[in-house]
């Protein structure tokens, strides 16, 4: 797929130059931090060091003095908590987290994840009909439950306080709940609203803190699990979410929880974990459990004991090569349809029933991947239509949904990613209706797939020093993606090593220069064909550090190639 190339605007020379000889760098690395908004030494300093007291206040959140006094007076009189999370990853260790934190104070606690396929996504019925049945007077909702108006009523009803920590687009109407902690939420002048629905749950914990003189000590040993959090749900990586991960990831790497260090194990994770690793290998084998069976497999595997987590994480491992495989027979067979439709539609909606309810959020951006446009893949489960969308960059799928809701029985999500269910009779109209909005707002950009370089860098800065203070910079993820840097007029003196018919390997030099640089790129093997000894061509690419056998080298991690 032909991509295309947009190198990002250049920052102010004086500036630039300024942060270079305070911070001692090179003008690349200081001309990359300034795109990403830090001009002064001090900027750079909190940039490069993120601090943990630098949190906001828990307490600026709306409702967060009643959610705590309401968890402090259910810990205090030994009443009986459910804490109730979505069956992600976010929703998991949403869950997780907090059970083993509030069980330093309390034994009347236990958990509660719907079943994807029978209760579908949010606060259930069922859910609410248990926390009755069972003499729970506090509920806790993680990462759901901010639309969940007739739940909310329920429980009223019923006699039992809900506490909603979301952090999805509320509706028109907010439910009628105890509180609600949601930084989205209108009139909730909390100063970042892009925390994980694990973050949320983190701030409600760390407001019952203040309030009661605890040792924040005590809660920041969860933060590995906050890190897996914030990495697999893709939120942005700066703000308070950086500060998180960073402090999260540390924990992750050097003293893990045991059901994290098994699961890391598993993994067969060689190397220190960063965003990327924990996206790729953690988050699904944890979201495995949600996919295929019950995802309260998850959090017993999470909130375990260490000598009970090694068999919980086999099965979850063993859960997610299971996974692997609808994934692919799936991929094949939607890729196939796609290919029957006529190429200039702008979006895609695939229907079949028989397909895996697990696994189809995972297709939809399979597809985009060969097909690059807004896309919906539907199944059948309990007699509707339900389903997964993923967007392209730039892109709210999301409002397109919203358009179409006369269509649907429930949606809800995210810009580049939501979650929908109507009846069958109307996947029809709905799949015509997504193409016509979709068309009508959509730019002719949005539908080319785009390579955001940097900055325009030669090889011979390509070098260790540059890359430790690349690592500093460190997490990378959405947001603060890791840099890619553009180079021009390079060549080979060999055909690259092609591997598993997908990716190329070799090594590459600049026309002027005969020092040699390794290579590696990923699913460029189209690209073999015409990188011909001697002929120039151009590179995308990170820089990143190669570790085989104790032997530490640099290598270009290439994103793309053009030929002139």
């Amino acid at each position: 797929m032909e991509k295309k190339w947009i190198y990002l605007d250049e920052p102010d020379t004086q500036i630039t130059q300024e942060l270079s000889k305070s911070v001692n760098i090179n003008p690349t690395l200081a001309k990359i931090l300034t795109q990403r908004g830090i001009e002064s030494f001090e900027e750079a300093k909190k940039f490069f060091r993120p601090s943990l007291k630098t949190l906001h206040d828990p307490f600026l959140m709306k409702d967060m003095d009643k959610a705590v006094n309401r968890l402090c007076e259910a810990v205090f009189n030994q009443e009986k908590i459910l804490l109730y999370g979505d069956y992600d990853v976010d929703g998991t260790t949403s869950v997780s987290l907090l059970f083993l934190f509030l069980k330093q104070f309390t034994s009347n606690l236990d958990f509660y994840i719907p079943d994807r396929y029978t209760e579908g996504y949010g606060i259930s019925k069922k859910g609410i009909d248990w926390a009755e049945e069972n003499g729970f007077k506090l509920v806790i909702a993680l990462d759901c439950g901010v639309r969940a108006n007739e739940r909310a009523i329920q429980s009223k009803k019923l006699g039992i306080d809900l506490i909603i920590c979301d952090h999805h687009l509320p509706g028109d109407e907010l439910p009628d709940a105890y509180a609600i902690l949601d930084p989205k939420q209108p009139n909730c002048t909390y100063p970042f609203d892009e925390l994980s629905g694990c973050g949320v749950g983190f701030k409600l914990l760390e407001g019952f803190c203040q309030q009661n003189t605890i040792d924040k000590e005590k809660l920041y040993q969860f933060l590995d699990l906050l890190a897996v959090s914030i990495a697999s749900d893709l939120v942005p990586i700066v703000g308070e979410n950086r500060t998180l991960a960073y402090y999260g990831l540390k924990k992750l790497n050097k003293k893990p929880s045991a059901g994290l260090k098994s699961l890391i194990d598993v993994s067969g994770q060689k190397t220190s974990l960063n965003i990327s690793s924990v996206v790729f290998a953690l988050g699904p084998r944890i979201n495995a459990a949600g996919r295929l069976s019950h995802a309260k497999e998850s959090v017993n595997l999470l909130i375990g004991e260490s000598e009970e987590t090694t068999e919980f994480a086999d099965n979850l491992n063993a859960r997610n090569k299971e996974r692997k495989e609808f994934d692919q027979s799936i991929t094949e067979e939607a890729l196939e349809m796609i290919a029957a439709m006529p190429q200039t539609q702008k979006s895609t909606v695939l229907f079949k029933e028989s397909w895996h309810k697990g696994v189809i959020g995972i297709v939809a951006s399979r597809c985009i991947e060969h097909y690059y446009r807004p896309t919906i893949i539907l199944t059948k489960s309990n007699g509707k239509a339900t389903g997964s969308a993923r967007s392209v960059d730039g892109f709210d799928v999301h409002a397109a949904i919203t358009e179409c809701q006369d269509l649907l029985e429930q949606f809800g999500g995210h810009k580049y990613a939501a979650g929908v269910t109507l009846s069958l009779e109307n996947i029809e109209a709905f799949q015509k209706k997504f193409e016509e909005v979709v068309s009508r707002r959509i730019l002719p950009e949005q539908l080319i797939p785009t390579v955001k370089i940097d900055s325009e860098i030669p090889l011979q800065e390509v070098n260790f020093k540059t890359n430790n203070i690349l690592a500093q910079m460190e997490p990378f993820g959405p947001q603060n993606l890791a840099p890619v840097f553009g180079t021009k007029n390079v060549t080979v003196k060999s055909k690259p090593k092609v591997m598993k018919d997908a990716h190329i390997k070799g090594f590459l030099h600049e026309a002027n220069s005969d020092k040699m640089y390794e290579y590696i790129g990923f699913g460029l093997a189209e690209k073999a064909e015409k990188m011909e000894p001697g002929e120039p061509f151009q590179i995308a690419f990170h820089i990143e550090e190669n570790n085989f056998r104790q032997h530490k080298s640099i290598i270009l991690n290439i994103q793309d190639i053009k030929f002139d």
